[in-house]
């Protein structure tokens, strides 16, 4: 389990609300079809700092805070 302390988790919860749109740097997931460069909007984000995304390929797959990376491309 990934540790985000509780100042992380309010600033990543601000920065990555339900609508906001993003781009997969990285995924560190070897079952996952998703690509760098992949789009998707923001759902929301767990209270571990998941961030859970609606892909545009149809995946909805999270990005683990911590090991996965994505981009905001606009709010």
């Amino acid at each position: 389990m990934n540790n985000i302390t509780k100042e992380s988790l309010t600033k990543l919860k601000k920065q990555y609300q339900p609508g906001t749109r993003v781009r997969l740097i990285e995924m560190d997931d070897p079952y996952s079809n998703l690509i760098p460069g992949d789009e998707g909007i923001v759902s929301y984000v767990d209270d571990i700092g998941t961030i859970h995304i609606k892909w545009d390929k149809g995946s909805s797959l999270g990005i683990v805070f911590g090991v996965d990376k994505c981009l905001i491309i606009e709010q």
